[in-house]
């Protein structure tokens, strides 16, 4: 059981080095789930003296007013030889066999985080203390209580400290080590009115009391060690530290330990308590009650574990891989999202993802809607057709047929589908600009850099007006060949006057029979209809050509070439990765390995059972 609590200093330690120590934080923690022993106790309670007892050396700060002013993580190692060490976490290759260093570390460190001032912070301190003489266990030295600030200290201190020790020992995996003098009313101690209002029914209280020796004679303890007075799930420990003279007279751990002993043993109010009173019993009955909790919480680290790890791996997908330092991992990796982006852009095209569908809507629907809306009764009125035939004449009557008249007459009703067929290349070029914003938005890749998101949907939008330009040139081209060269069949195939009986002759002499316009009114709007049902199938054909195939073709080519001529630092700045993105990635990749690194602890463990 003893790999158990070393399992948990391993964890503790990774926490705290990863800045998880039970604050508030936007990421998964594990510190709170780790079950503790918090040490809690008002100022002049002998909480020091407690601790100092437990691990047998003098390490702690001692003075007036707030010593402790950081939570201090002390994790004792029973060891085999006779060599007694310490160990900072935060000084991993450095040893300390003088306690007295210790005790200066601990108050410089202090300093270190807070400054000289006499603030707190909820930043821990990582203590490990290696030695034959102690029991395997972990305890969580907390900032004393107090009732009033002193000197250079705000007003505020007072609930400050009160607030960071409830943060610890209000969560459920907290075993709370609440330390009471004797000498003073029970009611109005401090660590045992906090522990009541986050453990009302004492189920992870231990009552230690202190300063025995120094209660009024006449008076006792035993009512509270026996449990009467006020009553916990476990029983009430006692504890005689070693008096102020005795510190100062530097008395040595171990006889201070048999002073102890022989107290309770030889005080008849206390014989019949002597077997579960004094530190090392309170050193031993905690360390087995902690191997006891942490074997019962190991299958719900477990589950937390598994369950974050698959939490930590999915984030780290979404945000995306690092980016590479050398300019050929930039250039690959601005080419491989910009691929992605590309086959995206494809896929809508494509119908495998919506978008593509309306650009066949405007083939389908639109453009012969608009063909259809032309209204070519202005060009084709009588007045309009008598005009252009006359005009066409010249100074001499037409003969046989008004062919200037009739080729002016469609020649002017075939440049208004101009207006349709440019409609249909800027419709399709919209749909085309907002399949590109929904392809990057859709480009999960390009979330990450935003300079290149823009880079590239420039890119995009200036070869889409590029190819714009080039199929209105080609589309606007269809239309003009149809005005530039007349299907002469649709004429030869038309019936003739003479054929119908009527006389060859009468546009000779009559060419403004109303008659005979109308006719040929009907007779060039026949062909107009001719030739839009034409391009209603050609005008597709073009724009697909020149503006859709090409887009899928070669939508970021003019992007790569450019590309291409760019030094590492231009590469660079295409990959600004947002700076809060590039911290929680770092911080969850960090965390990713402190869970599976205790996956792994866990289950060695776990096996070794």
């Amino acid at each position: 059981m003893e790999s158990l609590i070393s399992l948990v200093n391993k964890l503790q330690r990774a926490c705290t080095a990863l800045g998880d120590h039970g604050e508030e934080n936007a990421l998964p923690t594990l510190w709170d789930s780790l079950p503790a022993i918090a040490v809690v106790g008002g100022q002049s309670s002998g909480k020091s003296s407690v601790l100092e007892s437990i691990v047998g050396k003098d390490f702690l700060p001692r003075g007036s007013g707030i010593v402790t002013r950081r939570p201090l993580v002390l994790q004792l190692h029973k060891i085999d030889g006779e060599r007694e060490y310490a160990e900072f976490m935060h000084l991993p290759r450095k040893r300390f066999t003088d306690f007295a260093l210790v005790r200066k570390e601990i108050s410089d460190e202090t300093d270190r985080e807070t400054g000289r001032s006499k603030q707190i912070s909820p930043v821990p301190i990582h203590l490990s203390i290696y030695s034959p003489y102690v029991v395997n266990l972990t305890l969580i030295d907390l900032p004393g209580l107090t009732k009033v600030a002193v000197e250079g200290q705000p007003d505020s201190i007072v609930a400050d400290i009160e607030n960071m020790v409830r943060s610890f020992i209000e969560k459920p995996n907290c075993i709370i080590l609440a330390i009471s003098p004797a000498n003073q009313d029970l009611a109005t101690s401090d660590a045992i009115k906090i522990s009541r209002e986050v453990d009302p029914k004492g189920e992870r209280t231990f009552g230690v009391l202190t300063k025995i020796d120094l209660m009024d004679k006449g008076t006792d303890a035993v009512d509270i060690l026996e449990g009467k007075s006020y009553r916990l799930q476990y029983p009430w420990i006692g504890v005689v530290n070693r008096s102020q003279a005795d510190i100062n007279k530097n008395v040595d751990m171990i006889a201070a330990r048999r002073r102890e002993r022989d107290y309770f043993a030889s005080t008849p109010e206390y014989k019949h308590l002597a077997h579960r009173m004094g530190s090392e019993h309170l050193g031993k009955v905690l360390s087995k009650h902690l191997e006891q909790v942490i074997k019962s919480r190991i299958p719900g680290i477990q589950s937390l574990i598994s369950k974050t790890i698959a939490e930590l791996d999915g984030e780290l997908s979404r945000l995306g891989k690092p980016i590479a330092a050398d300019a050929g991992g930039k250039l690959y990796a601005i080419m491989e999202i910009c691929r992605i982006f590309d086959q995206i852009y494809k896929e809508h095209l494509d119908g495998v993802r919506p978008g593509g569908e309306k650009v066949y809507n405007v083939f389908d629907a639109q453009l012969p809607a608009a063909l259809k809306r032309l209204q070519f009764d202005k060009q084709l009125s009588m007045e309009n057709v008598r005009k252009l035939i006359t005009e066409a004449d010249g100074y001499q009557p037409h003969l046989i047929a008004p062919e200037q008249g009739y080729r002016r007459l469609i020649e002017s009703s075939l440049v208004s589908i101009r207006g349709p067929a440019e409609a249909a290349v800027d419709t399709v070029h919209a749909i085309l600009k907002e399949l590109v914003h929904k392809a990057i938005n859709e480009t999960l890749e390009l979330k990450q850099y935003p300079t290149l998101r823009v880079e590239v949907g420039n890119a995009a939008f200036e070869s889409l007006e590029r190819m714009r330009e080039e199929s209105r040139k080609a589309t606007l081209k269809l239309v003009d060949m149809e005005c530039s060269y007349l299907t002469v069949d649709f004429f030869r195939k038309l019936p003739q006057d003479i054929e119908k009986g009527g006389n060859p002759t009468l546009s000779i002499f009559d060419r403004y029979n109303d008659s005979y316009l109308r006719r040929i009114g009907t007779t060039v709007l026949a062909y107009v209809n001719m030739v839009c049902s034409s391009l209603r199938n050609s005008i597709p054909k073009s724009i697909v050509y020149c503006q859709v195939r090409e887009a899928k073709r070669s939508l970021l080519d003019h992007f790569f070439t450019e590309l291409g001529k760019k030094e590492t630092k231009q590469l660079g700045s295409l990959l600004d990765e947002d700076p809060a993105i590039m911290e929680r990635r770092t911080a969850l990749a960090k965390r990713l390995e402190l869970y599976r690194g205790a996956q792994a602890e866990i289950d060695a463990v776990a096996w070794a059972k």
